[in-house]
């Protein structure tokens, strides 16, 4: 592992422990993850104040390990913590503070049904500098002026083959005898993915909540900004802040904002309407397009929130549709071609009954229709997302064929994206977009008409996106994170 000709130096760590609770486990591992990362820290500090190093440094991610000799006996419905059967399985582990709710409830399941503890210890995986620094520092000046030769000479740098999605993606190495993963994400998968979050979001991985709604208009984003300032002056609306990209933050009772905006906005903004246990909600304005979708899906995954929602506009398909009115998609038509690689087509996208029972209640009860009447202006069914927004400037032949075989209603660049993202990393997922144009039939949006329309339905579909949050936080997380998102032998770890 040593890339240059320098003596190593390490720091000096604890023996392991074993742990029957998962409060030791969280201490424990927070104290090595400490270690290691003050090590690295304060000699990066020492090369900036002009004391060029003579060794190499290197420090480890800790790591948790539980052995088991039976096959656990436990309801079956819950569709995690557990492991497969018999065997060792393990996990590193990275800011035990940002995921320590996170890592309790898993710990805690784990070892209330197997009944064996487990061990924390250090890992061989070594922590590359760059994660191990603190969030937001700013190096100035070049490294290469205070050091003679390459930084990865001195410290560890990210590596590829340790940040991919094998695990995730049902493509780990699992013979007999090899040690199996405990949970879906590595600790330097899980790290590359934060540092992404901070500069795609322009706000700290530690501010995303655990319900995600996605979208690609302003209009939303200023919709939810003003919703959640207002509600943010009720003393007892159960949120605390708005935090906004820069991390400036408006807290509950106090209009004025803390921080400096962006002078820049970054690719895709982040919102956050938080509330001390993270149950509150994210906003993030994706952009267009599908690789947008995707890059942003497989960064906000390590963080393991309870849902995410697209809110977005489509093309209706169907000559009964009408301008505002509401697409629930039941399915999806997946031509947006970013995941062949990591989930094929043939791949199927089931619609999750808790996600989808609760964004019809939403529309129900923010429109204040029923029955027929609300069938008027939504309709369920499939959601076609294509990768060409210009398909309509081609020979329209081909891909109305295939839409019409589809029994499309709607068609977007986003959802599918979403949607199956959520399927591949088993976050629940769902969508429900607005009809902002037809160009099967020839209704486009004029100048004036685009106004009047943004103006009238954004806030509805919004405030139906929030509601339908606000319902699925009211379920318990074992019911929400469905068994249909869970492969044949799956990580203990949701």
């Amino acid at each position: 592992m040593n890339n240059s000709d320098l003596p190593v130096s390490t720091p000096d760590y604890p023996p392991a422990i074993v742990c029957t609770q998962a409060s030791e486990a969280i201490a424990a591992l927070k104290q090595l993850y400490h270690i290691s990362t003050d090590f690295l820290y304060q000699s990066f500090c020492r090369l900036m104040e002009g004391n060029v190093p003579e060794v190499r440094f290197r420090a480890f991610y800790p790591q948790v390990t539980i052995t088991t000799g039976s096959h656990a006996n436990i309801d079956s419905l819950l569709a995690y913590g557990r492991v497969p059967g018999p065997g060792v399985y393990f996990t590193t582990i990275t800011r035990p503070d940002l995921f320590e709710v996170y890592l309790r409830h898993q710990l805690e399941t784990l070892i209330a049904n197997h009944q064996v503890p487990v061990t924390v210890g250090i890992s061989d995986i070594p922590i590359p500098l760059h994660f191990a620094l603190p969030e937001g520092i700013h190096v100035e000046g070049s490294i290469q002026e205070r050091l003679s030769r390459p930084l990865r000479d001195v410290w560890d740098a990210p590596n590829l083959a340790q940040t991919d999605d094998r695990i995730v993606n049902g493509e780990y190495d699992d013979r007999p005898g090899v040690p199996q993963p405990l949970a879906p994400f590595t600790a330097s998968r899980i790290d590359y993915s934060l540092h992404r979050l901070a500069h795609y979001t322009a706000t700290r991985p530690a501010h995303f909540q655990n319900f995600v709604l996605f979208t690609n208009y302003q209009f939303y984003v200023d919709e939810f900004v003003r919703h959640a300032r207002e509600i943010l002056m009720q003393p007892d609306c159960g949120y605390e802040a708005l935090v906004e990209p820069g991390n400036v933050i408006t807290r509950r009772g106090n209009p004025v904002a803390e921080g400096k905006p962006v002078t820049r906005s970054p690719q895709m903004p982040a919102y956050h309407l938080t509330r001390s246990d993270h149950s509150g909600i994210t906003l993030v304005n994706i952009g267009v397009g599908p690789s947008n979708a995707k890059t942003i899906t497989d960064h906000i995954a390590v963080l393991r929130p309870h849902a995410w929602l697209m809110l977005g506009h489509c093309a209706g398909l169907r000559k009964g549709q009408s301008l505002g009115d509401y697409v629930l998609a039941h399915a999806y038509m997946r031509e947006d071609n970013v995941l062949n690689e990591d989930l094929p087509v043939w791949v199927p996208i089931p619609a999750l009954a808790e996600v989808q029972v609760a964004l019809e209640q939403a529309v129900e009860e923010v429109t204040q229709l029923s029955g027929y009447e609300l069938k008027k202006i939504m309709r369920t069914g499939t959601v076609a997302t294509i990768d060409n927004r210009n398909w309509e400037l081609r020979d329209q032949s081909g891909p109305v064929k295939r839409l019409s075989k589809s029994r499309a209603i709607g068609l977007d660049m986003e959802s599918a994206t979403i949607a199956a993202n959520g399927f591949r990393f088993r976050v629940p997922y769902g969508t429900l977009l607005c009809v902002s144009d037809k160009p099967l039939h020839g209704e486009l949006k004029l100048p004036g008409m685009a106004t009047e329309f943004y103006n009238r339905q954004v806030a509805q579909h919004l405030t139906i996106g929030i509601r339908t949050m606000e319902k699925l936080r009211e379920m318990p997380s074992e019911r929400l994170h469905s068994r249909k998102l869970r492969a044949f032998d799956e990580t203990a770890f949701q």
